[in-house]
């Protein structure tokens, strides 16, 4: 039997102590962490940083490395930084190095980074080994180049690597949420289909249980199936929240695709050992013909200012949006004026009306005010701090008709027009074929 501790679903969203130090004691053999997604958009992979805070990140990685040292187990942590790039793996190795330091540790480090140079990818390119996934947008040399960063998410293949170092901690790049759990159970000997399958509904801790906040939970793997086991008080499993888990970031609730093949669960049989615990069994791994990774790119798509108006007038807003179209139409033809033909694009977003869902929102609005958030997209920033001026003064006094008084609204802010820096986009959405799976991953280990 291999015993997984997770956590919590990511580094920085913080766990239960209590259930952790209870997790410890029950001797798991591995301790594995997420440290990011791309839930929060491509800007921390285009500038290949993390979203957390880093004395956060700090305070909660030394209670995991304290905890490693009691168990006297590995910890593993993938999709280091947020986004996983290089630069992301690099700060958390640093912070890594000072809290040892701080504890009077010694540790082996294996670091683990899937940053990819261009001249790779445009090679493989080049030799047909690169695959869109579906709706990927068309790519060449060119958009290739432009990626600020680029990373291949590592699969169990290489975590497994990185383990049989004898590492105390893997620092991993960026990795599939599951790899980090499935990599020890398979590496052991264990079911491969309940290997990646209680990976997957392990990976984001107990948001597979009755209490998903509490963070910490214990998943089991044996030779047929694998055990799910919350450790918070009043966390609970059920057939229903780990079955559920499938659903959870993933198009198809029987079918997960994994580096190397894929995981079939559709004759999964879960089974509640009381009611805490739940037992599956029935999942199939089937492996593909081919070993591919999926590939994640950033590029700048320009820099943007916002600039933000609040409504209270009743009338202004139940028609925010013709006022905003006619803002729109009258400050397009300014720009031209004085600034000449320029490539820029301009968002309005009515706050509390549509700014989520634009035209597809279905529900009416019944609202005392609207907040007006209008998003300058330009090649650079000057450019779009000059266009937010210009549409600064119809944000402030812009009226309805032109029959009807100036109005006058409110600019939440002093200067009104915000910078925001450079902007991004995802641009790769693709996998790349490998003929070894470390081929397109560095592994180097430390000893600290």
């Amino acid at each position: 039997m291999v015993r997984i501790l997770v956590p919590s679903g990511a580094l920085g969203l913080g766990y239960d102590k209590a259930a952790l130090d209870r997790a410890v004691a029950a001797k798991p053999d591995l301790i594995a962490i997420d440290g990011g997604s791309t839930d929060s958009g491509p800007s921390y992979l285009g500038r290949g940083v993390s979203k957390y805070a880093r004395a956060a990140t700090k305070a909660e990685w030394r209670g995991l490395i304290e905890a490693r040292a009691v168990a006297g187990v590995p910890l593993v942590i993938g999709t280091a930084g947020t986004c996983g790039a290089d630069s992301a793996v690099d700060w958390l190795y640093d912070i890594t190095v000072e809290i040892l330091a701080e504890l009077g540790q010694s540790a082996k480090i294996a670091v683990l980074k899937s940053g990819q140079p261009a001249a790779r990818i445009k090679s493989a390119l080049a030799a047909g080994d690169i695959t869109p996934l579906p709706h990927a947008p068309a790519i060449d040399a060119g958009v290739i180049d432009d990626c600020t960063h680029i990373v291949a998410l590592a699969g169990a293949e290489q975590i497994a690597a990185a383990l049989d170092t004898g590492a105390d901690i893997v620092i991993a790049g960026r990795t599939t949420d599951t790899a980090i759990i499935a990599a020890l159970p398979i590496l052991r000997g264990c079911h491969t289909g309940a290997a990646w399958h209680g990976a997957k509904v392990g990976e984001c801790g107990a948001l597979c249980a009755t209490n998903p906040q509490s963070g910490v939970i214990l998943v089991d793997f044996d030779d047929t199936a694998f055990v799910v086991t919350p450790m918070a008080d009043g966390a609970h499993a059920t057939p229903h929240t780990v079955s559920a888990h499938m659903l959870y970031e993933n198009s198809d609730p029987f079918i997960l695709f994994e580096p190397g093949g894929h995981l079939d669960v559709t004759g999964a049989k879960y089974t509640a050992l009381d009611d805490t615990r739940v037992r599956v069994e029935g999942s199939v791994w089937v492996p593909s013909d081919r070993y591919t990774v999926k590939l994640e790119g950033a590029r700048i798509t320009g820099y943007q200012t916002v600039i933000m108006a609040l409504l209270r007038d009743r009338r202004y807003v139940a028609n925010a949006k013709a006022w905003c179209d006619d803002i729109a139409v009258k400050h397009a033809a300014k720009v031209t004026d004085r600034l000449g033909e320029i490539d820029y694009r301009l968002d309005l977003r009515i706050i509390g009306q549509d700014a989520t869902l634009g035209a597809l929102e279905n529900r009416p609005a019944d609202l005392t005010e609207a907040g007006v958030m209008a998003i300058v997209t330009a090649p650079d920033q000057a450019t779009a701090n000059d266009i937010a001026k210009l549409l600064n003064p119809y944000l402030l006094h812009h009226p309805l008709t032109q029959a009807e008084e100036q109005p006058t609204f409110a600019f939440p802010f002093s200067p009104a027009e915000i910078d925001r820096g450079a902007a991004y986009e995802f641009c790769l959405n693709h996998v790349l074929t490998l003929r070894d799976p470390m081929e397109a991953f560095t592994l180097e280990v430390r000893d600290v």
